[in-house]
C-alpha cells in the first residue's frame, strides 16, 4: 500500500530539482521543461478517477499490478530518452502508471475497516499520509543526490527498482478478489452460455460507463491544456471543456450506473468543499515545490543537491506535525493551521532576493513544513469519511484529480512568472499568486459550516 501510493509523489517532486539540469542538457528553457511537470499531471488527473472506478469494480490487485508495471517501463524510457519529446512521453507513462497506487490503498483501508469492524483506522490513514508527505518533501533532496551521483537520468531510472519491488509485493500480499465477482461484477455469475456472456459483458460495460469516461476525459484534457499555457487565443480549449462538461453532466444524470454519480456528489456538500480546498491548497504547495526550488538554483545559485538539502527543515517538521496531528480525527483545526502556514510562508517569500541570507530560505522551508504536514492528512481523512463506501477508490482518485488540477495551475503560473529564467522578480510574481490561493483556502475553511470536530461526525450529521 505505502510503496504503491508513493510512486506518484516521488515522481512529482523529484523532478523539481531536475528541471534546470534537464533544460541545460537538452537546450530547453523553463517554459518548455515545465511540460515535464504538466505531462505527468495531465495523465494522472485523467487516470486517477478512471482507475479508481475500475478498482471499485474489480478490486485493487489487477489494476495495481498492471499500472505499477508500467512505471518500470516509463523509468527505462526516461533514462534512455534522446530528447525532450521522448522525456515528456515517459512522464505521461509515469502519470498513467502511478494512477492505481493511492486509490488501491484507500480501497484496501476501507475493506479492512469493514472486515475488522474498526470504523476509523486512523493509524493506517496517518501512515499513508505520512508516507506520501515524506516522499513529497524528501523528493527534491533525493533528486539532488541522484543528480550529483549519476546525472538527471538517474531520477527516471529510480523507477525501475521501485516498480519491481512494488509488483513483487503486490503479487505476494495483495488479496485476490472473489473469482465470481471478477468474472461478473454485476452479480450475474449464475448466467451460462453465450446469453450469459452477453449479459455479463453488457452489465460490465454499463457499470464502467465508457461514454461518461470519454466525456470526462475530453473535458479534463481540454481544460488542462488550456491551463498549461494560459493565452486568450486558446479560448477554444476552454469552450471545448465547457461543452464536454455539459455533455458529461447530462450523460451522468441519465446513466443507470454513472462513472461519477453527480446526484450523490451534488448532494454531498462536505465532499465538494474538500475537493475545492484540495485544488487551491495544491496551487500553493506545488508553486512552492517547483517555483521556489527552481529559484534557489537559478536565482540564488544553489546546486540541485543543495537546493534539495535546503528543504530538509520542511521534511522534518512535516513528518513530526503529521505524526502528532494524526492522533486526532479532527480536521477543521488542521485545515485552519495549514492555511495560516501557507499564507505566512508566502509573505516571507516576498521578502527574498538573490542576496538574502541562507537562513531565510531555511525559514521558508520550515514554515511550509506546517501545511505540508497538515493539509494532505486532513483532506485525505475528510474524503475517507465523507464518501460513499462503495466508491472509496474513485472518490480518492477524484481527490487527486482536483489536487493535480491545482498543480497544473501552479505549473502554468510558474512558467508564466519565470519565463526564460527563474529570477527574483518571477519568484515574487509567483508568490502573489500563491498568496491569493492561500487566502482563498483559508476562506473556504472558515465559512464551511459542514466542518465539525471530525470528518466522520460531519458525514453522519449530514446524513
Amino acid at each position: 500500500m505505502l510503496l504503491g501510493s508513493v510512486l506518484n509523489p516521488i515522481n512529482s517532486t523529484i523532478i523539481a530539482v531536475a528541471l534546470v539540469p534537464i533544460g541545460r542538457a537538452l537546450g530547453a528553457p523553463a517554459s518548455q521543461t515545465a511540460w515535464l511537470v504538466s505531462a505527468l499531471y495531465l495523465a494522472t488527473s485523467l487516470g486517477q478517477p478512471v482507475v479508481g472506478r475500475l478498482i471499485d469494480i474489480f478490486g485493487p490487485r489487477r489494476l495495481f499490478l498492471l499500472s505499477t508495471g508500467l512505471v518500470g517501463v516509463a523509468g527505462v524510457v526516461g533514462a534512455l530518452a534522446p530528447g525532450l519529446g521522448v522525456l515528456i512521453g515517459a512522464r505521461v507513462l509515469l502519470g498513467f502508471g502511478t494512477c492505481a497506487g493511492y486509490p488501491a490503498a484507500m480501497a484496501l483501508v476501507r475493506s479492512e475497516a469493514e472486515r475488522t469492524g474498526r470504523d476509523s483506522p486512523g493509524g493506517v490513514l496517518t501512515a499513508l499520509a505520512v508516507a506520501n508527505q515524506t516522499i513529497a518533501v524528501v523528493g527534491p533532496l533525493l533528486g539532488g543526490l541522484l543528480i550529483a551521483v549519476g546525472g538527471w537520468r538517474t531520477t527516471f531510472a529510480l523507477n525501475v527498482p521501485l516498480a519491481v519491488a512494488a509488483v513483487l509485493l503486490g503479487l505476494l500480499r495483495l488479496p485476490k478478489a472473489n473469482q465470481a465477482n471478477q468474472a461478473d461484477p454485476a452479480g450475474s455469475a449464475g448466467s451460462a452460455g453465450s446469453a450469459g456472456d452477453s449479459t455479463r459483458h453488457g452489465n460490465l460495460a454499463a457499470r464502467l460507463d465508457l461514454p461518461g469516461m470519454g466525456l470526462f476525459a475530453a473535458m479534463l484534457v481540454s481544460l488542462l491544456l488550456f491551463l498549461m499555457n494560459l493565452h486568450l487565443h486558446d479560448w477554444y480549449l476552454l469552450a471545448l471543456s465547457a461543452a464536454a462538461g455539459a455533455a458529461f453532466a447530462i450523460r451522468e444524470l441519465r446513466a443507470a450506473t454513472p462513472f461519477i454519480d453527480l446526484r450523490v456528489l451534488g448532494g454531498n456538500a462536505p465532499l465538494l468543499a474538500t475537493y475545492g480546498r484540495a485544488l487551491v491548497a495544491y496551487v500553493v504547495a506545488y508553486s512552492f515545490l517547483y517555483g521556489f526550488t527552481q529559484w534557489t538554483e537559478e536565482g540564488f545559485g544553489l546546486t540541485p543537491f543543495h537546493a534539495g538539502l535546503a528543504q530538509i527543515p520542511m521534511f522534518l517538521l512535516a513528518i513530526g506535525v503529521s505524526i502528532v496531528s494524526g492522533r486526532s480525527t479532527g480536521v477543521r483545526g488542521k485545515l485552519l493551521l495549514g492555511a495560516a502556514g501557507q499564507i505566512v510562508a508566502c509573505l516571507v517569500i516576498l521578502t527574498l532576493n538573490g542576496n538574502s541570507p541562507l537562513w531565510t530560505l531555511l525559514l521558508v522551508a520550515l514554515v511550509f513544513g506546517i501545511p505540508q504536514g497538515l493539509n494532505n492528512l486532513a483532506l485525505q481523512n475528510s474524503v475517507y469519511f465523507q464518501t460513499d463506501p462503495e466508491r472509496t477508490a474513485s472518490s480518492a482518485g477524484l481527490l487527486r484529480t482536483f489536487a493535480y488540477i491545482g498543480s497544473m495551475v501552479a505549473s502554468s503560473a510558474t512558467a508564466a512568472s519565470f519565463g526564460q529564467h527563474a529570477d527574483t522578480g518571477g519568484l515574487h510574481r509567483l508568490a502573489w499568486v500563491m498568496l491569493g490561493a492561500g487566502v482563498l483556502y483559508l476562506l473556504l475553511t472558515l465559512f464551511d459550516r459542514t466542518l465539525g470536530r471530525t470528518a466522520g461526525t460531519d458525514t453522519r450529521a449530514a446524513a
